[in-house]
């Protein structure tokens, strides 16, 4: 994470609390405070508010949170940091519960990005709720939707940018070769875009697992945000040479997009077939959206084809 002197965030923790400070912060609640995944000045001005104003922060790695606290300008105590991470986070979970009982406010933060997304919290927040206390997120950096905003997710063959929108997010994949190919291979049947993250160590290792993906496009972002920043999109089949060309490209975080499969000559009678099933349980513009999903067909051409459908039934009445 980039480096840069507290006292370069003075101005911006003085406009966190104009900012945010008139906003309400109930006790008893458990802020999940999304930090930035690279740039330190991706932090939003109420994340800083809010981990000036809680009484204790879970984190990942103290040491890490409290340098980036410190970075910030922010000095908290070794007393305040609570450790949640992936080996405790049932036990601690119960330990931030009965401090929350007792009208504490307390900020999970991860190491990087959003927490509960590929990284600990989500059973935190579990355990928080189901105590009966309150959850509040502060939304903020995520590898998966930087990414994401980036690859221009559109289906080769469609003509409609929202039939492409969804995606699903995957994760890391197994480190067992054999686990990693059976998942890629469940992938290729997946017709949305899949976002997958991935550490250096293993990256060439997935780079072979999706080349038998073939001309399946792939962006691969590199240290997203930070000084060395890459993003590139190729075929599939030729992913791992892509990281041979360079071995810097080896380096970093990985946060990797598969994109959508492309519309074949046909997607238009499947998506009738699909969107004709749908429609015989399913409002119009919920059957539309299903079946885009599905069929990667374009929205608008399903749109009209529900309403040709539509009104060939009334006809038939």
């Amino acid at each position: 994470m980039a480096s840069l002197a507290p006292a370069s965030f003075g101005a911006a923790l003085a406009a966190a609390h104009d900012a945010a400070g008139a906003q309400h912060y109930p006790q008893g609640t458990l802020y999940v405070v999304a930090t930035p995944i690279g740039n330190l000045a991706d932090i939003t001005l109420r994340a800083l508010h809010v981990l000036q104003l809680v009484d204790a922060v879970a984190c990942e790695d103290t040491r890490h949170t409290q340098s980036l606290l410190r970075a910030y300008g922010i000095d908290r105590p070794g007393s305040q940091l609570l450790a949640v991470h992936q080996h405790n986070e049932a036990e601690a979970a119960q330990a931030v519960v009965a401090r929350l009982a007792q009208g504490e406010r307390i900020a999970y933060v991860s190491d990087a990005g959003t927490p509960g997304v590929s990284d600990p919290g989500a059973r935190l927040a579990a355990a928080v709720r189901a105590a009966g206390q309150r959850v509040l997120p502060l939304p903020g950096a995520s590898s998966v939707t930087t990414l994401v905003g980036a690859a221009g997710l559109v289906a080769e063959g469609g003509n409609d940018g929202n039939a492409s929108s969804a995606f699903v997010f995957a994760g890391f994949l197994p480190s067992k070769a054999g686990e990693r190919d059976a998942a890629v291979q469940v992938l290729s049947q997946e017709p949305r875009a899949v976002v997958l993250l991935e550490a250096p160590h293993r990256i060439e290792n997935l780079a072979r697992a999706l080349a038998t993906l073939g001309e399946r496009r792939i962006t691969v972002g590199r240290e997203l945000t930070k000084q060395f920043e890459e993003i590139a999109t190729v075929a599939a089949g030729a992913l791992p040479d892509w990281f041979a060309a360079d071995r810097d490209r080896t380096r970093g975080e990985f946060a990797l997009v598969l994109h959508p499969v492309a519309v074949s000559g046909d997607g238009g009678a499947e998506g009738e077939r699909v969107l004709r099933l749908l429609l015989a349980e399913l409002p119009v513009k919920t059957a539309v959206k299903l079946a885009a999903e599905i069929t990667g067909a374009p929205r608008n051409t399903l749109y009209d084809t529900a309403l040709r459908i539509r009104d060939e039934a009334e006809q038939q009445d």
